[in-house]
């Protein structure tokens, strides 16, 4: 069994998915949106600034954080917004299912 090959059968799956399928429906219909577009890429270049910033190891001030609690309230008022973030969670948890199934041989080979 080649494992490359099954990698691949495992990309081919995913671009099949329903979840991703979704999110890039979405994902047009916000590039469409200059509004939403807007909105969205002003909250993910704040999102990428917090986390550069806790992975330098300073943690965000309150307000900071206070600010991205709001921002994100009102972006979830956009319904189309709402629904990437929603799709983005959906698969998401199907790719953390799939690397835990595929990590579980490396935990087994790792047993004492």
């Amino acid at each position: 069994m080649n494992v490359y090959d099954k990698a691949h059968e495992l990309a081919r799956a995913l671009r099949e998915s329903n979840e991703l399928k979704e999110l890039q429906l979405l994902n047009n219909q916000i590039q469409t949106d200059t509004e939403s577009k807007r909105m969205l890429d002003g909250f993910r270049q704040k999102q990428a600034e917090l986390q550069q910033k806790m992975m330098s190891g300073e943690m965000p001030n309150p307000e900071e954080m206070q600010q991205m609690e709001k921002l994100y309230e009102v972006i979830n008022m956009n319904p189309s917004l709402r629904g990437i973030f929603d799709a983005e969670r959906r698969l998401s948890v199907v790719m953390e299912d799939i690397h835990r199934i595929i990590s579980e041989p490396l935990q087994e080979a790792m047993k004492p």
